[in-house]
């Protein structure tokens, strides 16, 4: 899903391993090969099995036939009556030639109980006694494997009754092995047409199969694949983008280590949706679809995120999505700390001319020797906002936020706005804790100053901060229109805002981030509207968040 299958990517000849991975084949040709050594191989194993099977099956049939045929040899009444009178006309060797030539067997050999012979293909044999033991006496067919004279022979052995039921003699048939072998070769011949068959079947599956991946896999080779992983791996863990992909039931395929860190995923989020994921609000949202566009601003509990989310569509098909996360933490606190110097520059300008008419007037009064009326305009010009500064300064610590304090009141005051601290604000922490005291507090005054901007006057801005025991405790009121919603904690919403985004600076994010650092160093915000907006955040002493922070406006 992440990877250019046009081929491009692959390595040259020459780079890491794909030489010797060339040398090896090619995909097809491995395939085709490894097809064919399996059919070999299993082919070959099968043929001997069945020719094995075959085998012993031939010989057990043969040896059934030969004692069948013994048996019914056996049973003519005629025989008993020749054996007791010795076959004075050789009527037995006639009957087993003829029953040698009506069943194919190789030889039907005629005794008594004393092992005389009185049938056999070699005359000369006849009337000599066998060389082994009469196996019928006990009344029972045997079957065997008989070397025999006329050589290895597949063996049925009966007994030969009388009338009173005695055991007179035996009747002993034979089928030569040569005979049975020729069964073997032809049935051999026939198994190994059909495997030469399923072998040739198989060899052109395996050729339309090696087609067929080739064409799915756009021709490449497996050094292709190697080479591509590799580039895989090293994009997705070497860039500091995070990168997310779902499948099209929004199931998690694929993370890098970046995007782990950013969503603070664990190893196992493989296989999980968003929803099990990411806790509810903008931040899954964004991740899930519900909220589209580009470069999309997102703030976690310690990160603002720049979110990007394209749909993957192959052959016309949405076969899942790619979500891109960039940290701009860093970007967005120093773009806030440029646009606040920018705006206290500008108040610093305005203010310049304002001092350069004061220092002439106060040249003039010394020129006329007015030097009375001079030290009461310098008395004066020093309990205005040089004396509101170091008023600030002797209440209010780490002398960062004073500083803060003092500048928002110089750029409120440009834009008609009375910032007022209030006389009994008294703040007294480490410098530890700075950091997260100007974020909560500049960007509360900031959303209050925006608040009364086209207001008609009186607009003030009230400010009152206390650390007493159980905390820290800042208060921002101001006299503005109030908060529209039904419920006033949605201003703490990632992209709530009422105004339009101004020149790079996304609408929606001051409350929210004062909302996860006060919710993040165990505190609290509320906020009541009415004639105004009133926030009150309150602060553990001890605990102090960690985690980097966004500078104010």
């Amino acid at each position: 899903m992440l990877t250019n299958f046009s081929g491009a990517g692959a390595p040259r000849q020459g780079e890491g391993n794909g030489p010797a991975m060339r040398r090896s084949g090619t995909l097809a040709s491995r395939i085709l090969v490894a097809v064919l050594g399996i059919l070999v191989v299993t082919i070959a194993l099968g043929v001997c099995l069945v020719l094995r099977f075959d085998s012993q099956r031939l010989d057990r049939d043969s040896e059934l036939r030969a004692v069948g045929i013994a048996q019914t040899v056996a049973q003519d009444p005629d025989i008993p009556g020749a054996l007791a009178a010795g076959d004075p006309r050789g009527a037995l060797q006639v009957l087993a030639s003829r029953i040698v030539h009506a069943s194919g067997a190789a030889y039907v050999v005629i005794t008594d109980r004393d092992g005389i012979r009185f049938s056999h293909p070699n005359p000369a044999l006849i009337g000599k006694q066998l060389e082994e033991p009469v196996a019928a006496l006990d009344g029972h067919s045997h079957t065997g494997v008989d070397p025999g004279s006329l050589g290895r022979s597949a063996n049925g052995k009966a007994p030969i009754f009388d009338g009173s039921g005695a055991v007179v003699g035996q009747v002993s048939v034979g089928i030569l092995e040569v005979d049975v072998a020729g069964q073997y070769r032809h049935e051999a011949l026939v198994i190994a047409l059909f495997s030469l068959l399923v072998l040739s079947i198989g060899v052109l599956a395996s050729w339309l199969l090696a087609r067929t991946i080739k064409r799915v896999t756009f021709g490449l080779e497996l050094h292709d694949f190697a080479a591509l992983l590799q580039e895989r791996e090293a994009m997705l863990h070497g860039i500091r983008e995070g990168v997310v992909c779902f499948d099209q039931r929004g199931r998690l395929t694929v993370v890098n280590t970046e995007a782990e860190h950013l969503l603070r995923l664990t190893p196992g989020a493989v296989g999980q949706t968003a929803d099990e994921l990411v806790p509810a609000g903008r931040l899954r949202d964004v991740l899930t679809g519900r909220i589209e566009g580009g470069d999309l601003e997102v703030l976690s509990d310690d990160y603002l995120l720049v979110v990007n989310r394209r749909q993957v569509c192959l052959g016309g098909r949405t076969i899942g999505s790619v979500v891109t996360l960039r940290d701009r933490t860093e970007q967005e606190s120093l773009l806030r700390e440029l646009r606040a110097l920018g705006g206290l520059t500008s108040t610093l300008r305005a203010q310049e001319h304002e001092y350069a008419n004061r220092l002439h007037a106060m040249s003039v009064l010394m020129e006329m020797g007015e030097l009375e009326e001079a030290r009461n305009y310098l008395a004066e010009l020093s309990a205005g906002a040089l004396g509101r500064a170091e008023d600030l300064r002797s209440r209010i610590s780490p002398p960062a936020l004073a500083a803060l304090l003092t500048a928002k009141i110089a750029v409120a005051t440009e834009h008609a706005v009375e910032l007022v601290v209030t006389s009994d604000s008294h703040l007294d922490q480490p410098r530890s804790r700075g950091a997260d005291l100007m974020s909560v507090v500049g960007n509360l005054v900031d959303n209050a100053l925006e608040a009364l901007a086209g207001r008609h006057e009186p607009r003030i801005v009230t400010v009152d901060l206390d650390d007493a025991d159980d905390g820290v405790r800042i208060v921002v009121t101001d006299n503005g229109p109030g908060i529209a919603a039904a419920d006033p904690d949605v201003v703490f919403q990632d992209g709530w805002s009422t105004k339009t985004a101004s020149t790079g600076l996304r609408r929606g994010l001051g409350l929210a981030l004062v909302h996860r650092l006060v919710r993040r160093a165990g505190g609290t915000i509320d906020v009541s509207t009415g004639d105004g907006t009133r926030f009150e955040v309150r602060l553990p002493p001890a605990q102090v968040p960690a985690s980097p922070t966004l500078a104010s406006t």
